[in-house]
């Protein structure tokens, strides 16, 4: 697995803005419904300290002799108004809270989209570089991460900032002494705060990287289960589980603590302005310059104070968390395909019918192979004439995979190039190409959902005759005879209540649907039973009729079809020309892999020419 190195967080103000505005501006409704309510709440959460002060400065009054025993008539009223007020502010918040809610999932969940379809554009030089649990640790957990932003970062932190300085406003027009105590105190936290925004961002970074590396291990241990228990490495596997995990702990830890750093910071301040306030209050009032109505609504102001700088301060940590998932999926959005891009002044068609695939002094390397590695493919002149058949043999490694790869354009060529009916293929739409060049491997990958979804791939314009006319090619007409819903049938993930020929000839039905006119065929029958396999030959002789093939074979009965033979050994070509010529020339390597394969005695069999078929 290789990790993404850590950037660097300190994204600008207008990148914040611009992610809000992409995404909120399609639910620009509801956020404003959204600041309605808090702005509400605010303005009610500034009238309930008034309501307080009066009724106490009443009920003291009463009681002391100052006002007349009328005046407690109204005390029943003033708490019903508190109680109005405290109520509707709780309405409201609740609101507020389920709004947001809404308006941030959705948000993210347009943000998901983006980042999925952006990695399904990429080439398989990133995909191979990273593990499918990174990148639903990229795509889901990164984003998860910025739901909070999305819906309340800037409604909240509007919102608590009006009510600071409506708090603020309040104080001044009771006493300047008051409001400039209080206001010098307010600076403080917001200084503090603005001075420790940054403190948690690459902490918390290296925490979302951790929780990637996670995900990554157990999709790879639980993928290869059976490998593992079958090997007894059930133990090993643990117990580098236990080490990963510690690095997350040790990485989460880390970025708890220093998200706490300003949480704890501006608590130890707040703490400090209730000291000074109560006895500043209680010195006050014995002396008779405030009443103590006046006295516990300054206090009620300096708790309301403290809730909107909480709120701010909890702003600024999902800050720094968003701002350190924001910078993994900027990186993310960063990277761009090595296909090279289409020049729209080139760009051009496939042909109908059958494709001539021409490969010219094809060179290729690996993106992540070693610097002093040899290429993986080196001057590779090759043919196949529309409507023929070609057949790969080679070793392990040999390039057989790659050249297919390359002609797929999972991958461009680092030098030459490869023609599709004379076209380069780097000047063909991707979507065409991929549309007119059939692909079939021997790992098949079904996915969850319906026959016809696995077909199809959820393409919802292919009309059912011709789902059954392809799964008939293919000789599983009557396999869908005996399903008990027919094409709504549900497969597993990978196929698990199919057989494998059934799920081979189901994958093999999927190119017969796109009528290509390349069929690249990669063994498909290597893992099969004989009965199934003499099932998938059938299949294969109609896929590949009127077609041009290029078949990667393991076995050499695979290539009794094909009319040509094609002969790799580390990244080069050796040998090329005509089967039946090649196999009657007792010089050439295919006649001698033919005899030694079909050796009648074991003893004799040429064990050096059979591991250049493994």
């Amino acid at each position: 697995m290789i990790a993404p190195s850590v950037p660097s967080f300190a994204p600008p103000v207008r990148r914040y803005g611009a992610l809000l505005g992409r995404y909120l501006a399609p639910q620009r409704g509801q956020a404003l419904a959204l600041a309605a309510f808090l702005l509400t709440g605010i303005g009610l959460q500034l009238a309930v300290p008034q309501v307080l002060r009066r009724f106490i400065d009443t009920a003291t009054g009463v009681a002391s002799g100052a006002l007349p025993t009328s005046a407690a008539d109204g005390l029943a009223g003033l708490a019903g108004v508190f109680l109005a007020l405290a109520l509707g502010t709780q309405v409201l918040s609740g609101a507020a809270t389920v709004l947001g809610a809404a308006v941030g999932w959705t948000a993210t969940n347009l943000l998901r989209r983006d980042l999925l379809d952006h990695c399904l554009r990429l080439d398989m030089t990133f995909h191979a570089a990273r593990t499918s649990g990174e990148m639903i640790e990229r795509i889901d957990g990164d984003v998860t991460a910025l739901s909070d932003f999305f819906a309340q970062f800037a409604v909240r932190v509007l919102g608590g900032l009006l009510l600071l300085l409506g708090i603020l406003v309040l104080l001044w027009r009771e006493d300047p002494w008051l409001g400039a105590a209080l206001t010098a105190f307010t600076a403080l936290e917001v200084v503090v705060m603005v001075r420790l925004r940054n403190v948690a961002v690459p902490a918390t970074a290296r925490e979302r990287e951790a929780a990637a590396q996670v995900f990554g291990f157990v999709e790879e241990r639980l993928t290869g289960i059976d490998d593992v228990r079958a090997n007894g490495a059930g133990a090993h596997a643990l117990h580098r589980f236990v080490g990963v995990m510690r690095r997350f702990f040790a990485d989460t830890r880390r970025a708890w603590m220093a998200r706490s750093v300003v949480w704890l910071t501006t608590y130890g301040l707040f703490v400090v302005g209730v000291l000074v306030t109560i006895g500043s209050g209680i010195q006050l009032v014995l002396v008779g310059a405030i009443t103590l109505g006046t006295a516990y609504m300054v206090f009620q102001y300096l708790v309301l104070l403290q809730a909107p700088i909480e709120q701010i301060t909890q702003q600024m940590q999902l800050l720094q968390r968003a701002g350190a998932s924001l910078g993994r999926i900027d990186e993310l959005l960063r990277e761009r395909s090595k296909l090279a891009p289409l020049d729209p002044s080139r760009t051009a068609t496939l042909p109908a019918g059958p494709l001539e695939v021409r490969f010219e002094r094809l060179g290729f390397r690996y993106h992540d192979a070693e610097p002093d590695a040899p290429p993986n493919l080196r001057g590779i002149d090759l043919t196949v004439p529309a409507g023929r058949h070609l057949g790969l043999l080679g070793r392990t490694g040999s390039g057989k995979t790659t050249l297919t790869r390359l002609a797929f354009r999972f991958y461009d060529p680092g030098e030459g190039r490869v023609l599709l009916a004379g076209v380069d293929a780097r000047d063909v739409p991707l979507a065409e190409l991929r549309r007119r060049v059939g692909l079939v491997t021997q790992e098949v990958q079904l996915v969850q959902g319906s026959v016809r979804d696995n077909l199809t791939f959820f393409d919802a314009s292919v009309p059912d005759d011709r789902l059954l006319a392809a799964l008939e090619e293919v000789g599983l007409g009557d396999w869908l005879v005996g399903l008990p819903a027919g094409l709504d049938t549900p497969v597993r993930t990978g196929g698990g209540n199919l057989s494998a020929g059934e799920a081979q000839l189901l994958a093999m039905a999927r190119v017969f649907l796109g009528d290509p006119g390349l069929v690249l065929l990669d063994e498909p029958s290597s893992r099969l039973d004989p009965a199934t396999e003499r099932r998938l030959e059938v299949a294969l002789e109609r896929l590949l009729h009127g077609r041009t093939a290029v078949i990667i074979a393991h076995r050499l009965d695979t290539v009794d079809r094909v009319d040509a033979v094609a002969v790799l050994d580390d990244g080069a070509l050796i040998e090329h020309g005509p089967r039946a010529a090649l196999a009657a020339d007792p010089t050439t390597r295919y006649a001698r892999l033919l005899r030694a394969a079909r050796a009648a005695d074991p003893a004799v069999v040429d064990r050096a020419a059979l591991e250049e078929l493994s």
